[in-house]
């Protein structure tokens, strides 16, 4: 499981493509099918040795950043005034806050024009709390500052030590400003006036909704008056796909990729199941 997600990375590496996209895809197909292929014991050890890699790496990454600040021969390459560093820094900054408004609030909305429940819409207190989360910037925008700026191709100029050390100030702004206040702003915009589940009696579903899931745990077939069914109910088409792209990808996982890579599919696992009692043979 390790040198197949290590192999991804490389591979996408070797081609110039993202590798944090290429790993995220490599897990979910190994989710799908490499987890199912091992014993129970074999994925206690896995998860908790990924786990441990992941505490030790990401440890790693931070003490990497923190001793990367107090880089002095870098900021003296720089040659900027303190003055010329905080307007760099601002300038960045501002960007990061107006890219990230830029694609949270006209997606939120977007949503929500294509929701009918008000329940279910996202509100504006909502939207402000999932753009200023995302705010905060890591390791991956130091990687990529010394990947575009200090390149083993490149003489680390003025300008380029000036963004390195920029990008620098940002980071532990972001992440020192911005990381302990989010969770007192949490509490103060969401949890003190949050909603009960259930608000009034428009919140409650319909008969038609209720219908539909009990139809979702029996078969549709068996079903006489059989209401219809609604285009926006995702766990429906799941459970009872009709002529569509995820039913034409069932149809060719349970045909082709299912019995060449083994897995378990789209069908839940229930422990002392039959399903579940080959999936222990299998592995």
């Amino acid at each position: 499981m390790m040198l197949m997600a290590y192999l991804s990375y490389m591979l996408a590496e070797l081609l110039d493509l993202s590798g944090i996209l290429t790993i995220f895809f490599c897990g979910i197909v190994m989710s799908h099918y490499t987890w199912h292929n091992v014993t129970e014991s074999s994925r206690i050890t896995t998860k908790h040795a990924f786990a441990t890699i992941s505490f030790i790496a990401e440890t790693f990454i931070f003490l990497y950043v923190g001793m990367d600040a107090l880089d002095i021969d870098k900021w003296k390459a720089s040659n900027a005034s303190p003055g010329t560093s905080v307007a760099v820094s601002s300038a960045l900054f501002a960007l990061v806050l107006v890219g990230r408004a830029a694609f949270v609030f006209p997606i939120s909305n977007l949503t929500n024009c294509m929701k009918k429940r008000d329940s279910t819409k996202i509100e504006f207190k909502q939207q402000f709390i999932i753009w200023w989360a995302g705010l905060m910037r890591g390791a991956v925008t130091i990687a990529l500052s010394y990947n575009q700026f200090a390149s083993s191709d490149k003489d680390l100029t003025e300008d380029y030590a000036l963004m390195i050390t920029s990008t620098i100030i940002v980071v532990l702004f972001s992440t020192v400003v911005f990381g302990s206040i989010t969770k007192p702003l949490i509490k103060a915009v969401l949890l003190r006036n949050a909603k009960s589940a259930v608000s009034d009696a428009t919140d409650l579903p319909s008969l038609e909704e209720l219908n539909i899931s009990f139809i979702e745990n029996g078969d549709p077939s068996e079903q006489p008056n059989t209401p219809p069914r609604r285009k926006n109910s995702l766990r429906l088409l799941i459970s009872n796909p009709t002529r569509t792209v995820h039913y034409w990808w069932r149809k060719f996982d349970d045909k082709w990729m299912r019995p060449v890579f083994g897995g378990r599919g789209f069908v839940p696992y229930v422990p002392g199941s039959p399903s579940g009692a080959r999936d222990r043979e299998a592995s």
